[in-house]
């Protein structure tokens, strides 16, 4: 009998408001645009919080996008797979607190799922703009083609536990 692959949630969480902090948003509705194996579904999470902690209960594994203050140059991208909400980039722009408590939250009840975080580097919040920076847009389709590999590697391994890699992430690298 052929083992049912786990559901996947895609989740892109930003500002929609606040020029590149919104990537994430706007890496979601791209995503959702894309051919997905049917045990994938893409959510646009908003500011994040605790309205999705149902989604983070339901979704034993979890790919998702944010924008990061991290000093790095605009439209870099880094994969890391969280495991508490500490390990989280320091400077997840302005939904931090809430999505920090949630994921604290998640951890005490002991409901917390596998986690793989692309994060975009971005310059600066740029209040009341709705577009990317051109750094930023020009670094989603890049974005989208390393989720999509992920995705098809987690679909090839359901149980996805390698704990070494070349990246020092516990994440095989795909480069």
């Amino acid at each position: 009998m052929k083992e049912t692959p786990p559901k996947i949630l895609v989740l892109g969480i930003g500002n929609l408001l606040m020029g590149d902090e919104g990537v994430g948003v706007h890496f979601a509705r791209a995503m959702a645009g894309e051919e997905l194996p049917a045990n994938v579904d893409v959510l646009e999470g908003g500011t994040g919080g605790f309205h999705l902690m149902e989604y983070f209960e339901s979704y034993p594994l979890v790919l998702m996008v944010d924008a990061t203050l991290d000093g790095r140059p605009a439209g870099e991208i880094r994969l890391v797979e969280p495991r508490f909400s500490s390990e989280f980039p320091k400077a997840l722009s302005t939904h931090d607190i809430g999505l920090k408590d949630l994921l604290e939250g998640l951890q005490i009840l002991g409901r917390m799922p596998r986690i793989f975080l692309f994060t975009v580097s971005i310059d600066e919040l740029q209040p009341m703009q709705l577009t990317l920076s051109e750094p930023v847009a020009n670094a989603l389709p890049e974005l989208i083609r390393r989720s999509k590999e992920l995705l098809i590697r987690l679909q090839q391994d359901s149980s996805f536990t390698s704990t070494t890699s070349s990246n020092g992430t516990g994440i095989p690298s795909a480069d």
